[in-house]
């Protein structure tokens, strides 16, 4: 039984070439969908059993022999690339160092981030992890600060119509329905920053986008796994940080785009997709010199 996503309904295909293979029984191991398992001294496909052949590919990408093609659910052979070589991959320390090295920008340079350095960042988010393949992200790009702009004060002009909705009477009056924490982070958080958001436009400053050169807005089909955005978003600022950028996470838009289908139908978003994230992109116009070190509210062992 084929699991449906946004982009696939029907099951893909395993094809073996039975004269090379070994039955070393690789393929079954990582075969979860389970559409693969060995009898005697084969492995035998049988597409209906359990979820059938997901697409994930894992079947092919470890076989030594180079015997398995998979194609369906948005895989084909030809996206089966060599892995590039151990010493060309980062090391634990310097991941870390990069890690450690991010801060989130919100002062850019004037300067545009060129169409090769998007793209760098887009096919860096398509080997993001995702809940099912094929991967139901979808990403809006806003190119050039007339664009983020925009977006920007249509989000501030749709928070302008609804901000009656976080007056201290109506939030006292909804807090047994919306919740202790949602009612304490909208009055502490969502209503000044809304009102801030448009006493700042009306002077002409861009308080919610910060005048950025390059936005990418994460978002997914009603069938995903909810965090697969921020996993793709994730990605697209550790991505930029390699190439020069400077980057920030900007979870505020995501409420507008939520709730306002006017919004969704201007920026091309279906209208049943879930909630996402933005990323704001460019050449930062400061330099930090100190990293800062951060905690979790938490690690336990069980």
């Amino acid at each position: 039984m084929a699991i449906k996503t946004g982009r696939a309904d029907s099951t893909a295909t395993v094809v073996i070439d039975y004269e090379r293979c070994t039955a070393c029984g690789l393929c079954v191991q990582v075969c979860k969908g389970v559409p693969l398992y060995l009898e005697g001294d084969q492995v035998i496909i049988d597409p209906d059993r359990l979820f059938g052949c997901v697409g994930c590919g894992h079947c092919a990408a470890i076989c030594p022999l180079e015997c398995i093609t998979v194609e369906g659910r948005e895989l084909s052979a030809s996206d089966l690339l060599p892995l590039p070589p151990l010493d060309s991959r980062a090391s634990y320390q310097q991941l870390y160092n990069l890690l450690f090295s991010r801060r989130s920008i919100r002062e850019f340079k004037e300067r545009e981030v060129e169409q090769p350095i998007i793209d760098k960042i887009i096919d860096s988010v398509s080997t993001a992890p995702m809940g099912l393949p094929p991967s139901d992200v979808e990403v809006l790009v806003l190119r050039g600060r007339e664009k983020v702009s925009q977006l920007s004060g249509d989000i501030i002009d749709y928070f302008k119509r609804i901000k009656w909705m976080f007056s201290p009477a109506v939030l006292l009056i909804m807090r047994p329905l919306l919740g202790k924490e949602f009612y304490e982070s909208s009055k502490t958080f969502l209503a000044p920053a809304i009102n801030f958001f448009i006493a700042e436009k009306e002077k002409g400053i861009d308080y919610l986008l910060y005048d950025a050169p390059l936005a990418m807005y994460f978002h997914v089909s009603p069938y995903a796994d909810p965090v697969d955005p921020l996993i793709a978003a994730a990605y697209a600022m550790i991505t930029a940080e390699t190439l020069g950028l400077g980057s920030c996470m900007i979870g505020t838009v995501a409420y507008g785009f939520r709730y306002s289908r006017e919004l969704k139908r201007k920026y091309g978003i279906p209208a049943k997709n879930q909630q996402g994230i933005m990323v704001i992109m460019g050449y930062p116009k400061v330099k930090y010199q100190r990293g800062i070190k951060r905690s979790l509210a938490g690690v336990s062992y069980y």
